[in-house]
């Protein structure tokens, strides 16, 4: 008995795949049987982490590489939404609720995906436009590229006193393993109808021009990262907007007092701030979470999220042999 729970702890995955064997062996020839081995999503649920009264305060989690790639869980198995999915689905429900008053976007985060980061800037925008709650964004360890993008779609940004944050840019990640290839005598025999229907390939090294159509795409990701920090940090000139967004990073210190960010502060000022901008003197601090998950501070985080799950070497080299193609990325990656 001992050893048979000792061998489902060590090996979950392939006592479910045994089970799923067995069912569709005695149903053979009977009725199918239709089993799930993922976990169904269910509706999310509100937790006060802190404060008192009717008004409430949402705090939105922005962390780890901002994509629209589904969290994996055991075996590629996962039934949960993705980042840019799970944001708006807490965005509607807020818009929904009568005694929101202010949402605050907790970001730790390098960026990610020139996509998904305009995506979820754009959800809060049209939140913004369609509610009167607040929106603040606290930045916490990291708010670089993507995270700063979707930093600026707030009313104000605080960010902690050893913030990292800019790295205004884009970054087209690619491989070559032409090199690696002709050593082991492997030759690209791929056939196209067109002269660059293979740029990026990583088969094959970039010629000047495939650079230079590539530099071009990226020059217009660039624009619009510009255009969207114009629009919303007003008091930055265009001449001194650029010279500050050459893909460096910057301390808090050095944000504030260039105007990428508003002040410094933690997480408790965010709360007050928020409360000030609302118009509000008491509030309950909420957090929207799966059932099963355990919430109890303002600094909880959620499930399988947080600085700790920035995996850039993982998450690029999958995203390398899924696709193959280059990823254009608002992504800080050193």
């Amino acid at each position: 008995m001992y050893n048979y729970f000792i061998m489902i702890r060590k090996y979950p995955f392939l006592i479910s795949v045994t089970i799923l064997a067995l069912s569709l062996a005695f149903t053979s020839g009977c009725s199918f049987i239709s089993i799930s081995l993922a976990p169904s999503t269910e509706p999310l649920r509100e937790t006060t982490v802190s404060g008192s009264g009717r008004d409430k305060i949402l705090i939105i989690d922005v962390s780890g590489i901002i994509s629209e790639e589904r969290k994996r869980g055991l075996a590629g198995l996962s039934d949960e939404p993705d980042m840019v999915a799970r944001i708006k689905e807490e965005l509607n429900t807020a818009a929904g609720d009568k005694h929101m008053k202010a949402v605050i976007l907790r970001i730790n985060s390098p960026g990610g995906t020139v996509t998904a980061s305009d995506m979820i800037y754009h959800e809060i925008e049209q939140f913004k436009e369609n509610t009167d709650i607040k929106v603040i964004a606290c930045i916490m360890d990291l708010g670089a590229s993507g995270g700063y993008y979707v930093a600026v779609s707030a009313d104000k940004i605080i960010a902690h006193p050893t913030t990292v944050t800019g790295s205004i840019g884009v970054i087209m990640l690619n491989l070559s393993v032409e090199g690696l290839l002709q050593k082991i005598g492997v030759k690209d025999a791929s056939i196209k109808t067109g002269e660059h229907k293979d740029m990026g390939s990583p088969l094959k090294a970039m010629t000047d021009e495939e650079r230079k159509i590539f530099q071009g795409i990226m020059n217009n990701m660039y624009e619009r990262f510009l255009s969207v920090i114009a629009e919303n940090r007003k008091e930055l000139t265009q001449e001194k907007l650029r010279s500050l967004a050459d893909g460096r990073i910057y301390t808090s210190q050095q944000a504030v007092e260039y105007g990428l960010i508003d002040q410094i502060g933690y997480l408790d000022e965010a709360i007050l701030l928020a409360k000030k901008d609302a118009g509000l003197t008491k509030a309950r601090v909420v957090i929207y979470h799966r059932p099963g998950a355990y919430k109890n501070n303002i600094y909880s985080q959620l499930s399988g999220t947080g600085f700790g799950a920035i995996n850039l070497l993982n998450i690029d080299l999958r995203t390398f042999v899924h696709s193959g193609t280059p990823s254009f990325m608002y992504l800080w990656a050193p």
